[in-house]
């Protein structure tokens, strides 16, 4: 027969392993549904990686668009997603200023 005292000691015992085994289970269930969003997110860079040279001539068309027709609400509505359009990027060099940049 079990003394008083060790069916106690047991008793308590089998309560801290079943909260240390509940306690387990909280931490897994937790680190699953982190490990998702982990994998949702890199999943999000993947695919936003492979769109970024379509986004790139999508605004560049936008930005030439609204330079050859001098689209004010075009060059706004750009300016307002942090687009800055400068109508002198894509104009050639003159000849004198590549032969200053050569030497």
């Amino acid at each position: 027969m079990v003394a008083r005292w060790q069916f106690w000691v047991t008793t308590v015992v089998a309560l801290l392993v079943a909260l240390a085994a509940g306690y387990s289970m909280m931490l897994f269930s937790q680190n699953r549904t982190s490990q998702g969003d982990f994998a949702r997110r890199a999943q999000f860079v993947q695919e936003s990686v492979q769109l970024e040279g379509l986004y790139r001539e999508m605004v560049k068309a936008l930005a030439d668009l609204s330079i050859r027709n001098q689209d004010k609400s075009l060059i706004d509505l750009l300016g307002s997603q942090g687009i800055t359009v400068n109508a002198t990027e894509g104009a050639p060099a003159a000849p004198a200023d590549a032969k200053k940049a050569a030497k």
